[in-house]
């Protein structure tokens, strides 16, 4: 029966509440099948133990419903649940025009901050169609489907709110595409893996310190990033090319990176990263971890040595994005359809190119000017803010 055919049906809302146990909603549709109702909708939630299950139908027949209404609390009554029958017509009104997932990373996420983005996006002329919740660890993370207010209007709205009280959300248009076959790119440095990867080199030259610093003004975007490349890799000069297979021991993952590599692989996506660092480190890290793609600087190494010089077109702010836009056409994949993740400023160019960037635990100029920002020192919390459960990443890890 379609929706226009329900629009002026009389229905009623059948209500179970109780403890949950198997057999519940077989047993509650067994009831109402002997009065012939048709289906129009159902919704069940279970929350620590707890069941709500809801029934939309049709009314029976002329004189029967008062023996429905009875047989159901009878029923209901023979298991130690409550149920409530609400008379009615048709179904739920349809949804508004504009349609979005909004998700919503708290560590922990508490009542107040619920509130404010409800508040927020009702303000911002949205409805909460429904929530769910997508994962209670590492981080509570919850989606709420929100009709009645374009996206992007809605993401610059939350988007404030967000960052005013220090929680992550995320938003994206709903539709089909949001489960068709992706790509993710990250940025390396601070994001894919906890270290820099010339103050890795830089430790075994003796000149932390310098290159620190300058790598510090340059992810701030006080420096432009080519030239302060240059500063740094001059300062590596005359280190024994050992020393790449030393740096690649060191370099630590981010937590969570592995999980969020493999539970994206075995849901179709391809994998890629692009770094400002180099590719002694990038070939190695996309071998170890099975990624599409790897893209890097490459420092020349002449006689077995550092000569302190790069080779090569350097992959700076713009040369991120152009990556992510090759990577994507080489994948088959509409850039719409893209994700990209870093944390510097010279992440911005291909944030701000994909379908959606993530800016993780981001400088704030960064965070300001991404769709959305992740604060929680977990990467695989990516995984949330494309709609995957923990179960499903659990599952997928075990597989």
């Amino acid at each position: 029966m379609s929706a226009s055919q329900t629009s002026d049906v009389p229905t009623l809302l059948v209500k179970i509440f109780g403890k949950d146990r198997p057999g519940i909603t077989a047993g509650l549709f067994d009831t109402l099948a002997a009065y012939s109702v048709d289906v129009v909708d159902i919704e069940q939630v279970v929350t620590r133990g707890r069941i709500v299950l809801c029934a939309l139908v049709t009314k029976p027949a002329a004189g029967s419903e008062g023996g429905l209404r009875s047989t159901v609390h009878s029923w209901a009554e023979s298991l130690k649940l409550q149920a409530e029958i609400i008379s009615g017509t048709g179904d739920n009104r349809p949804r508004g025009s504009g349609r979005s997932h909004v998700t919503v990373l708290g560590h922990p996420l508490t009542a107040e901050s619920t509130a404010t983005i409800a508040a927020r996006i009702t303000a911002a002329g949205g409805n909460i169609d429904r929530i769910f919740r997508l994962a209670k660890y590492p981080v509570t993370a919850v989606e709420f489907a929100v009709s009645g207010v374009e996206t992007e209007p809605l993401r610059t709205a939350l988007a404030t709110t967000a960052a005013q009280i220090g929680v992550d959300v995320a938003v994206v248009s709903a539709g089909l595409h949001r489960r068709a076959q992706r790509l993710v790119v990250m940025d390396v440095d601070s994001t894919l893996i906890q270290d820099e990867v010339i103050e890795l080199f830089a430790a075994h030259a003796g000149c932390e310190a310098e290159v620190a610093e300058v790598t510090e003004r340059a992810m701030r975007g006080e420096l432009d990033f080519e030239q302060s490349l240059h500063a740094r890799v001059a300062l590596l000069a005359g280190l024994d090319a050992s020393v790449v297979d030393k740096v690649r021991s060191e370099v630590r993952l981010t937590p969570g990176a592995r999980t969020l590599i493999r539970t994206l692989k075995m849901l179709g996506y391809q994998v890629g990263v692009v770094s400002g660092g180099f590719t002694q480190v990038t070939d190695d890290l996309r071998e170890r971890l099975g990624l599409d793609f790897a893209s890097a600087n490459t420092l020349e190494i002449v006689d077995g040595k550092l000569t302190g010089r790069v080779t090569g077109e350097i992959v700076d702010r713009a040369g991120k994005a152009r990556l992510l836009r090759r990577f994507a056409e080489e994948a088959g994949v509409p850039l719409s359809q893209t994700v990209a993740i870093g944390d510097g400023a010279n992440d911005l160019d291909m944030l701000n190119a994909a379908g959606l960037g993530v800016a993780f635990n981001a400088k704030p100029v960064v965070r300001e000017a991404a769709h959305t920002a992740v604060n929680v020192p977990f990467l695989d919390a990516v995984l949330y803010l494309l709609g995957v459960t923990r179960e499903e990443v659990e599952a997928a890890n075990l597989a």
